[in-house]
């Protein structure tokens, strides 16, 4: 059982990896109905799109009022900006989506 949840960890932070790689550089990329563009970073952001149903769960509104303390409404990139770190976040989205 372990090793299948690792697998399915592994398979969603790659998905998630190849999405950024695949939507960085556009002017106007596509952001489909019922998801989000969001930046995520400390001192460098990427930027990932994301179901809006992630930003309910607690995890996600932690990371919320860390970005209201850092940045207010006042975001850098023009977008929701996480200041935390690319592979925290990624280890969070993927246990998300593989429940």
């Amino acid at each position: 059982m372990g090793m299948r949840l690792q697998s399915v960890l592994l398979n969603a932070k790659q998905l998630l990896k190849l999405h950024s790689m695949q939507t960085r550089g556009r002017n106007q990329p596509d952001v489909p109905k019922g998801h989000i563009a969001v930046y995520v970073g400390e001192i460098q952001t990427k930027r990932f799109v994301i179901p809006i149903s992630y930003l309910n769960h607690p995890s996600f509104q932690d990371l919320l009022k860390q970005a209201e303390k850092e940045f207010g409404f006042n975001h850098p990139m023009g977008g929701l900006t996480f200041p935390c770190k690319e592979d925290a976040f990624i280890d969070l989205t993927s246990q998300l989506h593989a429940s």
